[in-house]
């Protein structure tokens, strides 16, 4: 295999390709034990798990791992190709900047791994009480704002977290996102571990928080410190996880994620317990030394981010003689820090599709794209979109027209149709409703762009049930699927967001049948349009007038 090194993409050498090597002829060898039935299946449940593999309502489905939401497109051509080949045509991507694939075979799965280990990817780590992907900020390496390339630190705990001897199995899985800038665009606050960076008198230091999460009980995380200096990340993290693992609950599986720990000790105790850690640590090991990180840092190939002098005056022009352009620009492109270039995001949202999912054709086409116009990659967003980080300006309206051909050019990020949905009942067999048809139905109620940009920025999350995998409790507008003696409701809540001020939605009231739902959100819009003042966002109202406006309108047909 080439040792090339893919742009923003960290080099797989011949350490980490023999490692996936060995891996996959373990996993392997389970699969056949399973098949002959060597093994149960309550044998083989932790072995497939420890390698992505679930058993959902009708057939495996098979979760990806993209490490910091980096992709190049060898592999995003690879993931068309199993599209193809082993599911049925189609990928989803989740709230983890993960992909999967619902239609997967036990016996093909070997076959699969091998495929992605080619391209140096896997599926280790994305389930079971491990720790997780890493996410990280889909601006990374890119924004105007940010205080050091988060990807490099997220690569850093990729390798510190991969089959770690003391938190192969903690209490109950554990999530850790970090951004490179202090404006939070991972949902920090609402992960087991959040980190932002923020400048420091010499240099980023890292802000931490912890507790935080969804699911059946959903807590802000709080902070636990301010100003952590990149020498001690590693050692604070280990920290932070070791007291987890030695008090959080095993005995209760919905008491056990760090967030019930957190709460049941109060921060401060949580601190105190973290820093008796770090005192009695072997620091030295944990320590991260310019030199270690520079180390990591050059196995990231940099690309010639050089643009045209006049890349900004063309795409100006190009804005001015389009307003189609004009649109999916405002929506859909996001500030670079080098002159002339831009970043671009990629709805996976069309009116009335399914949130996050990619054709085989689709996926084609975004790797073909990303090489002409974003040096060969991709980026996943935590909210089921794409982005092509280093756009040059003046070809912008070229990379919008060619998307425009493939049906990827929908100008709604960030905006009503931009809606976050989780598989649901459709697959899931935790759930309780199905998240897709409902998500399509509003997606198509509110298709018409001129509306949405009336509206303005209004983020829907659905989830089919209380594992909040779609995030609803950061939405918003929120819904939740549950089950009322075989029918499926929705609960609806309003005011949940992720950023900086991170707050979980409160119910608006009891849930309704999924079309009363659809049309209680369509009259829960028209109240913010007659109710907002000049400028005002539909949060900001929100704040102002109270949620009796909009529960009256939500239930005045119920």
């Amino acid at each position: 295999m080439s040792e090339t090194r893919p742009v923003g993409h960290y080099a797989y050498d011949s350490v980490d390709r023999r490692f996936l090597a060995e891996r996959i002829d373990e996993f392997a060898d389970q699969v056949r034990r399973r098949i002959d039935g060597s093994l149960t299946e309550d044998e083989f449940k932790p072995l497939r798990l420890m390698n992505g593999l679930y058993l959902q309502l009708h057939a495996y489905m098979l979760r990806i791992a993209v490490p910091y939401g980096i992709l190049d497109a060898r592999q995003v051509r690879m993931l068309a190709e199993i599209a193809r080949d082993y599911d049925r045509g189609y990928g989803h991507f989740t709230t983890r900047q993960n992909i999967q694939f619902n239609w997967i075979r036990l016996e093909d799965t070997p076959d699969i791994l091998r495929k992605l280990a080619s391209v140096d990817m896997h599926a280790i780590q994305t389930s079971g009480n491990c720790i997780r992907n890493v996410t990280s900020d889909e601006f990374a390496g890119a924004a105007a704002d940010e205080q050091c390339d988060p990807r490099v630190h997220a690569e850093i705990l990729r390798q510190w977290s991969t089959l770690h001897p003391e938190f192969t199995f903690l209490p109950r899985k554990f999530k850790i996102a970090i951004s490179g800038s202090p404006q939070d665009r991972v949902a920090a606050r609402f992960h087991d571990i959040g980190i932002l960076a923020k400048p420091g008198a010499d240099g980023p230091v890292f802000e931490i928080f912890v507790g935080g999460g969804m699911g059946r009980t959903p807590v802000v995380g709080q902070k636990l410190f301010d100003a952590v200096p990149e020498a001690d990340l590693l050692a604070t993290l280990e920290a932070i996880v070791r007291v987890y693992n030695a008090h959080g609950r095993r005995d209760n599986i919905y008491k056990a994620r760090i967030k019930i720990l957190v709460q049941a000790l109060g921060i401060d105790a949580y601190r105190e317990a973290v820093e008796a850690e770090l005192a009695q640590m072997d620091r030295a090991t944990y320590h991260l030394s310019p030199e270690t990180v520079a180390a990591i840092r050059a196995r990231f190939a940099t690309p010639d981010l050089a643009a045209p002098d006049d890349a900004a005056a063309k795409l100006a022009r190009d804005r001015a003689d389009d307003p189609l352009f004009d649109a999916w620009v405002r929506a859909n492109t996001h500030p670079h820090r080098v002159p002339g270039r831009i970043s671009a995001v990629i709805s996976l949202k069309p009116a009335g599709g399914i949130p996050g999912d990619a054709t085989d054709r689709q996926l084609d086409a975004i790797a073909d794209l990303a090489e002409r116009f974003s040096f060969g990659e991709v980026r996943v967003t935590h909210l089921q979109n794409v982005v092509f980080g280093h756009v040059r300006q003046d070809e912008l309206r070229a990379l919008w027209l060619a998307l425009s051909d493939v049906g990827l050019a929908t100008p709604n990020i960030g905006l009503i149709g931009d809606i976050v949905a989780c598989p649901g009942l459709d697959y899931c067999a935790l759930a309780n409703a199905r998240s897709i048809p409902i998500a399509q139905k509003l997606g198509a109620r509110f298709a018409d762009m001129r509306l949405q940009a009336e509206i303005g920025r209004v983020q829907i999350n659905i989830s089919g049930c209380i594992n909040a995998c779609g995030h609803h409790h950061a939405g918003h507008i929120g819904l939740l699927g549950v089950d009322k003696r075989g029918v499926e409701y929705f609960q609806i809540t309003l005011g949940g967001r992720a950023d900086e001020k991170a707050a979980i939605g409160h119910i608006l009231g009891p849930a309704l049948r999924e079309d009363e739902t659809v049309d209680a959100i369509a009259r829960l819009i028209d109240t913010y349009l007659e109710k907002r003042v000049q400028g005002e966002s539909f949060l900001d109202t929100l704040d102002r007038i109270g949620d009796a406006p909009f529960k009256e309108a939500a239930y005045e047909a119920a």
